[in-house]
C-alpha cells in the first residue's frame, strides 16, 4: 500500500540526490511510492537506486512524448495518482517543482506548502521564512496535501525496499501544454551541483573581482570537493556568473557546511543559506551581519585566511 507519493528527479538516466532526500522525508507518512516521468525505460534504469533509497513502488509514467512538454506530464501523472490513492505528495522545491506542486494542489483540491525543511507524520511541516528569521509550523488541508522540500534540508537515509515497477498511463497532452522546441543537455561540471552539494564555498563583494574567485574561492572549493556560490553583490559586479547566485533571488542551499568569504550577510543572501548545518564566515569587518548566523567566524583578510586553509587541507591529503 502506498501512503505517500514522491516525484522523482532524474537527469540523463541518473537519480538526483534530491530524490533520495525526498524519499527519506516522505517516510514520515509510511510506505513511499516514487513517480518516474520520462521516456520508456527510464524507470527500469532508476529502479535499483530507488529501491535502495526506500521506494516500495515505482510508478512508471512513461511515454515517447513525456519529455516534449514542460511540467505537464509530471502534473498529469502525480495528480492522477494522488486523486486515486488519496495520499500526500512530496516534490523537490525549485522553479519546476513549485510549479508542479501548485498545479497538482489545484487539481486535487488540496493545500500546498512550499520550500519546507521538515515534514511530519501528522501532515504538518516546518518551514523557514522571512529570510530565515522565523521558523513556522504549517498544515495543508485536503486529502492529498502537497509539500515541496528544500534541497539539502534532509540527509538521505537509505532503506531497502522492493522497488516494484507499476506502469501508469500518461494522458495525451492538451492544447495548452507548453512544448519543448529544443534541448541542450546540461554540461558535466567538475564540481557538485550547487543546490545538491554537501559543502558550498561562496564569495561576496569582498572577493574584489573575478580573479578573487579564480585564485581564492575556487581552489578552496576544489580541495573540499565543494560547489562554488556567489552573493548577489558579487554577481551584480560581474565577479561570477548569475547561475551560481545564492540568495532570495538566486538559489537556496542547505549544505552540511557553508563557507562565506567576504560576504556581508545581507538579508537577501541569508534567505538562501541560513538553514545550512554549519556556517563559517571570513570577513575583515567584525560587525558584518554574516557573523550573526555563523557557527564559526574569522575576522581577518580572506586573501590570507582562505589560501592558508587551502594549503593546510592539501597537506592533510
Amino acid at each position: 500500500m502506498t501512503n505517500v507519493l514522491v516525484l522523482v528527479e532524474h537527469t540523463q538516466g541518473e537519480l538526483k540526490n534530491s530524490t533520495l532526500e525526498l524519499i527519506t522525508a516522505a517516510r514520515a507518512f509510511g510506505t513511499v511510492g516514487a513517480v518516474v516521468v520520462g521516456a520508456p525505460g527510464t524507470a527500469e534504469k532508476l529502479q535499483s537506486g530507488l529501491a535502495a533509497g526506500g521506494a516500495e513502488t515505482i510508478y512508471a509514467a512513461e511515454s515517447e512524448d513525456a519529455e516534449k512538454y514542460v511540467v505537464t506530464p509530471s502534473v498529469d501523472a502525480v495528480s492522477g495518482l494522488a486523486a486515486q490513492l488519496q495520499v500526500p505528495v512530496v516534490i523537490a522545491a525549485g522553479a519546476a517543482g513549485n510549479e508542479i506542486a501548485g498545479r497538482v494542489g489545484a487539481r486535487v483540491a488540496s493545500g500546498v506548502l512550499y520550500d519546507q525543511i521538515e515534514i511530519h507524520a501528522d501532515r504538518s511541516a516546518t518551514g523557514s521564512i522571512f529570510g530565515g528569521d522565523f521558523t513556522v509550523e504549517s498544515t495543508a488541508g485536503g486529502a492529498s496535501p502537497v509539500y515541496t522540500l528544500r534541497a539539502g534540508a534532509v540527509d538521505p537515509e537509505p532503506q531497502a525496499a522492493s522497488g516494484t515497477i507499476q506502469p501508469v498511463e500518461l494522458p495525451a497532452a492538451g492544447p495548452t501544454a507548453v512544448t519543448v522546441t529544443s534541448f541542450s543537455p546540461a554540461e558535466k561540471a567538475d564540481r557538485p551541483e550547487l543546490t545538491e552539494a554537501k559543502i558550498v564555498v561562496s564569495g561576496g563583494r569582498g572577493v574584489a573581482g573575478p580573479e578573487g574567485f579564480r585564485d581564492v574561492v575556487e581552489p578552496l572549493a576544489d580541495v573540499l570537493g565543494a560547489a562554488v556560490g556567489a552573493s548577489r553583490a558579487a554577481v551584480d559586479a560581474d565577479y561570477y556568473p548569475g547561475k551560481f547566485q545564492v540568495g532570495q533571488t538566486g538559489k537556496t542551499v542547505s549544505p552540511n557546511l557553508y563557507l562565506a568569504l567576504g560576504i556581508s550577510g545581507a538579508i537577501q543572501h541569508k534567505a538562501g543559506m541560513q538553514t545550512s548545518k554549519t556556517i563559517v564566515a571570513v570577513n575583515k569587518d567584525d560587525e558584518a551581519g554574516i557573523f550573526e548566523i555563523a557557527d564559526f567566524g574569522v575576522v581577518g583578510d580572506l586573501f590570507k585566511v582562505a589560501p592558508q586553509a587551502t594549503e593546510a587541507l592539501k597537506a592533510r591529503g
